[in-house]
């Protein structure tokens, strides 16, 4: 990661450094962003290495949505489905949906796949259900080979 990003403390800063640089230099703002998405999700009391990732999951998706929409957006819905059911559970459920979880193809283009909840659940399999797995291990195949 570049000195500078490295030095960005908060998520609002980040956001700041990849409207300063993006135009010039995007693969920094890629940088800024990820470091972003961190930096949010580290601010929660995930208790475990999959919670933390599952955030970043969230987070990232949060800013696939603000890309998308050209301003800050909420995953409301993804956030009110964490209050019911908690992060795990929550990730269970969308990935067992039927459709892939959206946002994952701008992901992709902001270097943030990696945060997508199919890659959380792949890493961790021990945490779902063996249909989340399955379901997860499949959308990951077909993405890599698109």
């Amino acid at each position: 990661m570049d000195d500078r990003v490295e030095r960005l403390e908060t998520a609002e800063e980040c956001d700041q450094f990849v409207i300063n640089v993006q135009k010039t230099f995007p693969s920094l703002a890629r940088e800024a962003r990820r470091r972003g998405v961190e930096l949010r999700a580290a601010a929660h009391d995930a208790r475990t290495a999959a919670e933390k990732e599952a955030l970043r999951a969230v987070y990232a998706y949060e800013e696939a949505l603000s890309s998308k929409h050209g301003r800050r957006t909420r995953a409301s819905r993804t956030w009110r489905m964490i209050e019911r059911h908690g992060i795990i559970e929550a990730v269970e459920r969308a990935v067992n949906r039927k459709r892939e979880t959206s946002g994952y193809a701008v992901l992709i283009e902001m270097g943030m796949q990696d945060f997508a909840f199919e890659a959380v659940v792949v890493r961790h399999p021990e945490l779902f259900s063996p249909e989340a797995v399955a379901q997860a291990r499949a959308r990951v195949e077909e993405w890599t080979r698109a």
